[in-house]
């Protein structure tokens, strides 16, 4: 799964960027913010409630 910062999460979770693995937080309608050091693609979705992967 791949999203962008400014794209809305379909679900809450923390997003992990494709480039240096740093998180952000994101709430379910929220838009997803930038990571901390400016990139903007996120690889992978951890921490989501109800999920247990």
């Amino acid at each position: 799964m791949t999203a962008k910062a400014g794209e809305r999460a379909q679900k809450t979770g923390d997003f992990y960027c494709a480039k240096c693995d740093e998180k952000v937080h994101a709430e379910q309608g929220k838009k997803i913010p930038a990571c901390p050091n400016g990139h903007k693609e996120f690889e992978t979705r951890r921490n989501e409630p109800g999920n247990k992967s």
